[in-house]
């Protein structure tokens, strides 16, 4: 998941973001991130069904 970095650099990393924001600020900062991926998923199936609704409007044109 993480590629090439082993579990030393991973806790190091998880202390430097403890460090840097403190932790009552991460579960905010999760969350954040949580509700922005929501949101982004919510736009894509749009973008998708809009897509998909175009290609059978085209379909139905070219039969006519």
């Amino acid at each position: 998941m993480f590629g090439s970095l082993g579990a030393t650099e991973i806790i190091l990393i998880i202390v430097a973001i403890v460090l840097l924001f403190g932790a009552k600020k991460i579960p905010e900062l999760a969350q954040g991130i949580g509700k922005g991926m929501k949101e982004f998923k919510k736009a894509v199936k749009e973008v998708e069904e809009d897509i998909t609704e175009i290609k059978e409007e085209v379909k139905t044109d070219q039969k006519k």
